[in-house]
C-alpha cells in the first residue's frame, strides 16, 4: 500500500464528546473503526487524544490555578483513552485485549502503561495501536505539542490532525465566506499569514523536526486510512 508506515492520528476530545460534555458513544466507535481499518493494513499506528470534551480551560470560576487546571485536564485524556481501547477491543469477537495499548506520560498503574519511548515503539512494531494519554505529562502544554513531540520521538511520517474543519483556511470558514481552503502550504507560508495549524510550540516542533502534517475532518468516513495513503484531496498538508 502506498503511504505512510508509521504514524500518528491527534484527535481533538471535542470530537469525541456529546454537547454536555460527556462521552459520545458513537463518536467513539466510529473513531474505533476508522482506526482498526488502517491498522489492518499494517501501517503501525500511535493516536494523541485530546481530553477538550470533558474539561477546557482553568476553570477559573472555581478559582482553580492553570497548571491544577491543566492536570485536569491530562486526566481527561486518560478518561478519553480508555473509552477509545474498550471500543477498540469491542469490535472484535470475542473482544480483543491484545490490539491496543495506552501508555500515559503521567504515571496511573492501576489502569494504564507509563509512556516509555522504547516500550511504545515495541507495542506499534507488534501491530498494536497505542494510544498516548496525559499530554507531555507537563502542564502549559497542549495535546496538539503531545502529538508533535510523540510523533517525533517514536519516528513517525506524519501527524495526522483530525478534526472538525477539512482543512487548513486562509480565514475562519465560519465568519468568511471567501475563506480559501488549501491543498498544499508550507511552514513558511503559515507563519507568514499566520494561519493557526496548531499551537506555536507543536508548530515549531513539527517545523524543526520537518515533520509533515495533514489537518483533514474526521467527520467523513473512511478519511483517516485515505489520509495515511496520501490520497490528493484529503484534508491539507503542511509541510517543508
Amino acid at each position: 500500500m502506498a503511504g505512510y508506515r508509521r504514524v500518528m492520528v491527534k484527535v481533538s476530545g471535542e470530537v469525541l464528546g456529546g454537547h454536555d460534555g460527556s462521552l459520545d458513544a458513537q463518536a467513539f466507535r466510529d473513531l474505533a473503526a476508522e482506526l482498526k481499518a488502517v491498522a489492518d493494513t499494517g501501517v503501525q499506528l500511535a493516536v494523541v487524544v485530546g481530553g477538550g470534551n470533558i474539561i477546557r480551560g482553568t476553570h477559573n470560576s472555581l478559582g482553580i490555578e492553570r497548571a491544577t487546571g491543566d492536570y485536569m485536564g491530562m486526566l481527561a485524556t486518560i478518561i478519553n483513552a480508555l473509552a477509545l481501547q474498550g471500543a477498540l477491543e469491542a469490535l472484535y469477537e470475542p473482544p480483543n485485549k491484545d490490539q491496543s495499548r495506552v501508555l500515559s506520560a503521567i504515571e496511573t498503574r492501576k489502569v494504564c502503561e507509563f509512556f516509555i519511548q522504547r516500550r511504545a515503539i515495541r507495542h506499534m512494531e507488534k501491530g498494536r495501536i497505542v494510544i498516548l494519554a496525559g499530554g507531555t505529562g507537563n502542564p502549559y502544554f497542549t495535546t496538539d505539542t503531545a502529538a508533535a513531540l510523540r510523533a517525533t520521538e517514536l519516528g513517525c511520517e506524519v501527524l495526522l490532525k483530525a478534526t472538525k474543519v477539512d482543512g487548513v483556511y486562509s480565514a475562519d470558514p465560519d465568519t468568511d465566506p471567501d475563506a480559501q481552503r488549501f491543498e498544499v502550504v508550507t511552514y513558511e507560508e503559515c507563519l507568514r499569514r499566520n494561519l493557526r495549524v496548531m499551537d506555536q510550540t507543536a508548530f515549531s516542533l513539527c517545523m524543526e523536526n520537518r515533520l509533515p502534517i495533514v489537518v483533514f475532518s474526521i467527520r467523513e468516513a473512511g478519511n483517516v486510512l485515505r489520509a495515511v495513503r496520501g490520497e490528493p484531496g484529503v484534508g491539507t498538508r503542511v509541510g517543508p
